[in-house]
């Protein structure tokens, strides 16, 4: 025997479902009438069982008890209560088909879009010593069976089975949950059916019954539907121990609660294990460290679409993460996940620089980047006009990062550009009340000592490449090697140190002109780097003149060299390391331009 098939375009689009009808039926009460409260308030049918009926009733909530709702009061000393059609038909009907819609109408039967259950303390109560006959009484079937219904039809319908999931349905309670999140629910709640069944068969074997995972959020999503956590498949095995934290499903853009530490198991004397909170985290820092933390990463929320809209996607966050992941959005529409992509590409070229700067991202490439010019009365914003004069074209739509707290005054200068994000540790309350006129743009706050990863990773097919991140830490210009020209003024020197800085975020192969502390010309992404050089002067036009270059690799011929000196660049900062640096040097001298070897080189790809 096996389910039914349907053509596929029979299926109706539903993403976004609200809640109208809730079923709650809890044996942890804790919390439960605070969230009926809410979901009354916004309009949601409460429908519950015995005790969690009565509970609800007496704090003068409106609710349904179960018995109502089937005609068939509880029996067999509350074994049956739920195991009704009244209350399966509402959990599975599939309202994606029109079919199950109708069929339902005809029933007389509603629908349930959230379902609320946790289950009978059976591990407590193995755990107490309790005779057999106690214990058999703790094996919950009618609560499985609402679980495992809901999450079956979590194209529907909501599963919640973990008390700390609570507050994020409260604010919730108004607009339902999307797609992404409803399946990050069916997956726990499986994970956590599975696990209560194992602890179940453990008993019945004689075998040590061990406390159920907390938030098996490192369960691994199925692809054909949904993005799986980054390192499900590559992490080492204690990623997937469990982790302490409920699976966020706030609105998208809105935050999750930070992170519990795990805790702690009962040893073999069923004394519990005392461990520090903060051994709880993984240390992102080391490669091991990232992979175990990406492997124990929870989803934070489920975003429109990935890069493109046919494609699914999510957000998760890191244990710990404290990053662009955990920034609040202040204003504006819930971030997409492009803009994610360009806002971290665009705070990691701002803080790549200890001065006052700003850097603007198209595509996770920067139009423009640039620091405070000296003396300036207002920094931040100063670096703004400056970034943003290297290619207002390209800025149109951009990403904007600033590494400093934004201004009034840099919003002046922002808010008459159509700019998707302003990502920043702060915003003026001015700064605030400028930019929120505007409806369409975000506005993203950093978390409190914001900091990358000490480790970063790609996946690749059947596994993940994990490397320590490209930074300038101990950076100086007194270890590069001048090998054509003469001693350059501190300025040109200065304009030098701030192009090598800013290069590293221009992706292969990467030319950039600047002059004055800021780029004035960019060229990126191109397969050969005469191309790189031919769109830095391009976009530079007449400022190429009296600029200077920093290259993110050597030149591997002197073609490209020639296209920056036939624009009049005075100066270039570059790896070396090429066969033929002989002949780049060689035409660098003809030229008369100063020209530094740092022996070392800045990829991005």
């Amino acid at each position: 025997m096996s389910g039914p098939q349907h053509d596929p375009s029979l299926y109706r689009d539903r993403d976004q479902v609200p809640f109208q009808r809730a079923l709650i039926s809890v044996s942890d009460k804790s919390g439960i009438v605070e969230l009926a409260g809410s979901l009354a308030a916004a309009g949601v049918e409460l429908v519950s069982t015995g005790s969690t009926a009565k509970m609800l009733a007496d704090a003068g909530l409106p609710v349904t008890e179960v018995a109502r709702v089937t005609g068939f009061q509880e029996a067999l000393d509350g074994r049956v209560k739920t195991l009704h059609p009244a209350i399966h038909a509402g959990l599975l009907a599939d309202l994606r088909l029109e079919h199950h819609e109708a069929q339902l109408a005809e029933l007389g039967i509603a629908p349930f879009e959230l379902v609320i259950v946790n289950l009978y303390p059976f591990v407590e109560t193995v755990r107490s010593g309790a005779p057999d006959a106690d214990i058999v009484e703790q094996i919950d079937i009618g609560g499985p069976a609402m679980v495992r219904a809901s999450a079956k039809n979590h194209a529907n319908v909501a599963i919640v089975t973990d008390p700390r999931v609570y507050p994020l349905i409260a604010k919730a309670a108004a607009t339902g949950l999307s797609l992404m999140q409803r399946r990050a629910l069916a997956r726990d709640a499986f994970a956590h059916t599975a696990g209560y069944d194992r602890a179940v068969a453990c008993w019945f074997a004689g075998e040590p019954v061990e406390e159920l995972p907390a938030a098996p959020a490192a369960a691994a999503a199925p692809a054909a539907a949904a993005p799986v956590d980054a390192a499900t498949a590559a992490a080492a095995p204690s990623a997937a121990a469990p982790v302490a934290e409920a699976p966020a499903l706030v609105e998208p853009g809105e935050q999750r609660p930070t992170a519990a530490p795990a805790p702690a198991r009962a040893d073999a004397a069923g004394a519990a294990a005392q461990t520090d909170a903060s051994d709880a985290l993984p240390d992102t820092g080391s490669a091991t460290g990232l992979l175990r933390a990406v492997g124990a990463a929870s989803l934070v929320q489920g975003l429109r679409y990935g890069e493109n809209s046919h494609q699914q996607a999510g957000l998760f966050g890191l244990p710990g993460g404290n990053g662009i992941t955990q920034a609040e959005l202040l204003h504006g529409k819930p971030m997409s996940f492009n803009n994610y992509v360009d806002a971290d590409a665009a705070l990691r070229a701002a803080f790549d620089f200890t001065e006052p700067a700003v850097a603007i991202i198209k595509h996770a490439n920067p139009c423009g980047i640039a620091v405070a010019a000296p003396g300036a009365a207002d920094a931040i914003a100063s670096a703004h006009q400056r970034a943003h004069a290297c290619d207002p074209v390209s800025a149109f739509g951009g990403v904007i990062a600033a590494n400093r707290t934004v201004t009034a005054a840099m919003a002046e200068t922002v808010k008459d550009i159509f700019t998707e994000v302003v990502v920043a540790p702060d915003f003026e309350p001015e700064a605030l009340e400028l930019l929120t006129a505007k409806k369409n743009i975000r506005l993203l706050r950093l978390p409190a000592g914001y900091v990358r990863e000490g480790s970063e990773l790609r996946q690749v097919s059947g596994g993940v490449l994990v490397q320590q991140p490209d930074t300038f830490e101990g950076f100086s210009s007194h270890t590069w090697r001048r090998v054509s020209g003469s001693h350059v003024s501190d300025a040109v020197l200065a304009d030098l140190e701030f192009a090598w800085r800013a290069v590293r975020s221009v992706k292969s192969n990467a030319i950039l002109l600047a002059s004055g502390l800021a780029s004035v010309g960019v060229g990126m992404g191109q397969v050969n780097r005469v191309d790189s050089c031919h769109l830095a002067v391009s976009r530079a036009g007449e400022r190429a003149a009296g600029s200077v270059a920093a290259s993110d690799a050597f030149f591997p011929f002197a073609d490209g060299l020639q296209v920056l000196l036939d624009a009049g660049v005075t100066a270039v900062v570059q790896p070396g390391g090429s066969v033929r640096d002989e002949e780049v040097v060689a035409a660098a001298n003809a030229a008369g331009i100063t020209m530094y070897f740092t022996g070392e080189r800045h990829f991005a790809h």
